[in-house]
């Protein structure tokens, strides 16, 4: 597997990496209400110094990972096809388009979209470089060859130059300028042709693999080899190497010479049958590079891979106290990844975990890390007594070399072979690596981001860092950042401080040491600094010059050169030899340094989970407010269709009011003296001559058109409702399925039926409308004209008769005067109660008129509630599954919570042991 590393600033990682930003709640349980936070100044291991009173700067956008660059690294699986494609095939589309899926789907990991040499317009093949995209997504990396600025646009993997294109570090930081939200580093690669041209690329350019192009077939394999043998990175071959009699033998060889893949077009890939391509790739030894999963052992000790040499590993001699330290260990830690990997299923560098436990019983990781031309790969060849690794005052170290222990034949000096990440595994006969493993880096300060990356990578994974620093540079601020860095994984660091020997004299040297020692005092906060001035030269010069007299004793010869002597190599290697002594203070140090390398990682990746699961327990809080917010503003729908309502039951009381005034003047323009005779007449006609005109009239001026008006005003009533009721609870429904698509998987949700739920009520108005009869009310209205009239007229009707009788019997004219008097006093008196009866109607038919509107207002307003009453459980029903979900979401989070506190405390228990191990 290939990955790539950035060079951003190491002093901007924070102490952990934030994923959510901070909400504030309210009316939250209280074992997930949020506690407030407070903004602060960035943070780093070593805190802010107190005495700087310059004002703090912007802090930094939190980063996305647990490594500085907050990036990561494209993993590419090896061997692989890498399918070239020019922009007409794929402007052609047709079956291209299709045969590249089919093709993507299978052993196709990288598909480059090759530019046509500048004959292809920008704009086709940016088309080209889209369409592309979308059929490879993310199974495999798109590249676009040379077009910095097309690959930007549509979202490419990286770019593929040419020899003669850009530098790859100026390509890189294109891509990652156009791009600022990159979680994953872009991938730059470089065409070569020839030996010298792929040496540069890999290493001064920092090119992250090679497609090697050979124009002609004549010792293909031995060039090939030649290249994969002398980088450290992918090589890809493109020779024509395919033909359709033997296309498999023609692949076997090109891989079988080392490359990591093939570079093919699409008529290639149909050369070869899934069958033929697995057993191709399998029955290849390619070592390049392997997939992430087979990459979490890769530091793993594998007695396979020595070729039948005896090797060293492990710890030696081991009492029993520490062994069963170390299983409980293992056993912790795997719990500490299980409950990591619920917590953060996406944290990537809990695989970095996996292998720190997986290393538990391989020798002590001693990491050396520094600048470039610091004397690293020197102080290592010193250490190990001859040149194995090369030297010079350019980076010579492009990848991360780990150095093991394997006795070799008398005509071999070593053995390397390349494995994941581009890195490399040296087997060295020197008995120092019997002990433990070497890991040479490359330089801190290089300007090949991805080889920075790697050191980076590679310190949590160190027991020991020895940090090589230059006697003519101390202390620069590269190195002061990286030790930053370092310090945020717990490591324990010894300081070597090479070319000693360009001191004038002893006072110098030990101004140098004391200038260390004091700064890393201040900056890792650390009561003892070890500096051991050397010079990794000289002490290789003697220890060669010994080895050369043959037959001598060597110790003697070494102990009495005058380079080993002036070297300062005596002194280190001591602390060396007694850090590898079990039975001294400095070798028990070394076996709590050994256990307490996963325990630093598993430290930082835990803070890591529990910001993370802490976020998560915010949002979900904050989940469940916006939930509750939601569901209760039907109340505020509710306040609103009130007082909206209020117009509505206005207009039907006017309706009414209406009705009942022309009712009135109805009554009172018929119940008139002056019409008294008319309606009495008609009245003593008898029922069998029909109804009163009065009657007719209110029934069909007035009841009638009322009634019309009031069903027609109802029935707007009842659409406002419903459309209200309808678009509010619409919101409520997408409101939720927008805002928290993930909470409820909608093709399991039961499905709502929306509208019976909405519309499910009775209209008690409409009812309220069908209980008043206006025959009922015509006839009512026309008995009490008659009763009026009636008692009115026959009030009248008695006296005159009264009076026809008295003056027939009645002699004399006076007495005729006196009966028609004391008739007419009774007329009188009837027509007097005329208007208190009239007044009496009409107070009945206000009287009726205010009941109507009384039971419709009441029957409008019950309406309402029932129509709030269906929307509240409306929104209550489609709600619930996400009330369950988020509460169940808030239940999951508390629980791993509590699991990272429970594997927190028995990591510190563990801790405490490891810390006394020395006391047994």
């Amino acid at each position: 597997m290939v990955s790539l590393f950035s060079n951003p600033s190491l002093a901007r990682l924070p102490n952990l990496p934030l994923h959510r930003k901070t909400l504030t709640h309210q009316s939250l349980p209280r074992k997930c209400r949020p506690k407030p936070r407070q903004l602060a100044s960035p943070l780093n291991a070593i805190g802010t110094d107190s005495s700087d009173s310059n004002p703090l700067p912007t802090p930094p956008p939190p980063l996305r990972t647990v490594f500085p660059g907050g990036f990561k690294r494209p993993e590419i699986k090896v061997p692989t096809l890498v399918l070239q494609v020019s922009a007409e095939e794929v402007l052609r589309r047709g079956r291209v388009l299709e045969e590249i899926d089919v093709a993507v789907s299978e052993w196709v990991g990288v598909v480059v979209l090759d530019s046509g040499g500048g004959g292809v317009s920008a704009g086709r093949l940016y088309e080209a470089a889209r369409l592309l995209k979308e059929v490879v997504k993310d199974r495999a990396f798109l590249l676009v060859d040379e077009r910095v600025d097309i690959a930007a646009a549509v979202g490419a993997s990286g770019v593929v130059l040419s020899d003669q294109g850009l530098p790859a570090v100026v390509a890189r930081n294109m891509m990652m300028e156009s791009k600022s939200d990159f979680v994953v580093l872009p991938i730059v690669a470089r065409k070569v042709q020839t030996e010298n041209a792929a040496l540069s690329a890999s290493n001064s350019e920092g090119a992250d693999f090679l497609i090697f192009s050979i124009d002609k077939k004549e010792h293909a394999e031995v060039r090939v080899s030649s290249v994969a043998q002398n980088v450290k990175i992918p090589v890809f071959s493109s020779v024509t190497l395919l033909r359709e009699d033997a296309p498999f033998s023609e692949a076997y060889k090109s891989l079988q010479s080392g490359a990591s893949g093939l570079v093919v077009g699409l008529e290639d890939v149909k050369l070869f049958s899934n069958d033929a391509l697995s057993k191709l790739f399998l029955n290849v030894n390619v070592r390049s590079t392997i997939s992430k999963d087979e990459n979490k052992n890769s530091y793993k000790f594998d007695k396979k891979r020595s070729y039948g040499k005896k090797v060293f590993a492990g710890f030696i001699q081991l009492e029993d106290r520490e062994k069963q330290l170390m299983e409980v260990e293992r056993m912790v830690l795997l719990e500490a990844i299980s409950v990591m990997q619920k917590a953060a299923p996406l944290m990537e560098e809990v695989s970095i975990l996996n292998d720190a436990v997986s290393q538990l019983d391989d020798p002590f990781l001693l990491v050396i890390v520094g600048e470039f031309n610091s004397g690293k790969s020197s102080v290592i060849n010193a250490l190990l007594g001859s040149r194995y690794l090369r030297e010079g005052v350019v980076p010579t170290t492009n990848e991360i070399t780990l150095l093991r222990y394997s006795e070799m034949d008398d005509n071999e000096m070593q053995r390397c072979e390349r494995h994941p990440d581009g890195q490399f595994i040296c087997y060295l006969p020197s008995p120092i690596l019997k002990e433990m493993n070497l890991v040479d880096t490359p330089g801190t300060n290089v300007i090949l981001q991805r080889q920075q990356r790697l050191t980076e990578e590679f310190v949590p994974r160190a027991d020991l860092i020895l940090f090589v620093i230059s006697a003519d540079r101390p202390l620069t601020e590269s190195e002061v950042a990286f030790l930053r860095y370092i310090q945020q994984w717990k490591k324990k660091v010894v300081f070597v401080l090479n070319k000693s020997d360009l001191y004038q004299n002893a006072s110098e040297l030990e101004e140098a040491i004391g200038f260390i020692k004091d700064n890393v005092r201040k900056l890792l906060n650390a009561e003892y600094v070890t500096v051991y001035p050397v010079s990794a030269r000289s002490a290789i010069e003697a220890k060669l010059s010994v080895l050369s007299d043959v037959g001598k004793n060597s110790k003697s010869l070494l102990a009495n050169d005058s380079y080993w002597k002036n070297s300062g190599f005596i002194e280190f290697e001591q602390f060396l030899f007694s850090f590898l002594d079990g039975s001294t203070d400095a070798g028990k140090e070394r076996m709590k340094l050994k256990l307490g390398t996963p325990l630093g990682i598993a430290d930082r990746l835990l803070a890591a989970c529990q910001t993370t699961v802490r976020d998560e327990l915010e949002c979900a809080c904050q989940d469940v407010v916006s939930l509750n917010e939601l569901v209760s503003g039907v109340k505020d729908y509710a306040i609103k269709m009130e007082s909206e309502c209020i117009s509505w039951r206005k207009n039907s009381l006017l309706v009414v009011d209406n009705a009942q005034a022309r009712a009135v003047r109805l009554v009172e323009s018929t119940l008139r003296l002056s019409n008294l005779d008319l309606v009495a007449s008609s009245i003593l006609k008898g029922e069998g001559a029909g109804s009163l005109s009065a009657a007719s009239s209110i029934q069909k001026d007035i009841i009638e058109p009322a009634l019309s008006d009031a069903q027609k005003l109802l029935k707007e009533y009842f659409t406002w409702l419903q459309s209200n009721n309808s678009r509010e609870g619409k919101f409520y429904k997408e409101t939720l399925e927008k805002k928290w698509p993930s909470l409820v998987d909608q093709h399991n949700q039961v499905h709502l039926d929306t509208e019976s739920l909405l519309n499910k009520r009775e209209e008690l108005s409409f009812d309220a409308l069908k209980n008043f009869s206006s025959a009922a009310a015509t006839k009512l209205f026309e008995q009490e004209i008659r009763e009026v009239v009636l008692g009115t007229f026959g009030g009248l009707g008695a006296a005159g008769l009264s009076a026809s009788l008295l003056t027939s019997v009645l002699e004399t004219t006076l007495e005729d005067l006196l009966a028609l008097g004391l008739c007419s006093a009774g007329g009188l008196l009837a027509v007097s109660n005329f208007p208190a009866r009239r007044k009496e109607l009409t107070e009945k038919i206000k009287r009726s008129a205010d009941a109507l509107a009384r039971e419709l207002e009441d029957a409008m307003l019950q309406d309402l509630k029932e129509t709030i009453a269906i929307l509240e459980n409306f929104v209550k029903v489609i709600s619930e599954p996400y009330m369950k979900a988020v509460q169940q979401n808030i239940d999951r989070l508390l629980e791993i919570e509590k699991e990272l506190v429970n594997v927190d405390e028995k990591m510190q228990t563990l801790r405490i042991e490891i810390q006394n191990l020395h006391l047994f």
